[in-house]
């Protein structure tokens, strides 16, 4: 794995030990299996289990997205929600960082 992708990974998993809740968790879990999802989408998923306001989701998405660089957006038109979908070089690293324990 090369030195980009490692300090991707670290970063990945330090955002994810400091998850308690495990709402990270499950954001990262809905990437997976929805391949592309908006906001909306992601909070309408989320507010099902988790006391989440639209405004933390998407603090959450653009968090993973500027910081982790995992993700990538899209947006049709300005008057369209962007898109966000996990990059294919980037799964079997989300994969493996998710199957991890996490600290107790």
């Amino acid at each position: 794995m090369g030195s980009f992708k490692r300090r991707i990974k670290e970063r990945l998993e330090k955002y994810l030990e400091l998850d308690t809740a495990g709402i990270r968790n499950t954001l990262l879990n809905i990437f997976l299996e929805m391949k592309e999802a908006t906001v909306d989408a992601i909070h309408k998923i989320l507010s099902k289990k988790y006391d989440v306001s639209q405004n933390m989701v998407a603090s959450m998405i653009g968090y993973v997205h500027s910081k982790l660089g995992i993700l990538r957006a899209h947006k049709e038109s300005y008057k369209t929600p962007i898109v966000y979908t996990l990059k294919e070089d980037y799964i079997e690293l989300v994969k493996s960082a998710l199957i991890k324990p996490m600290p107790i």
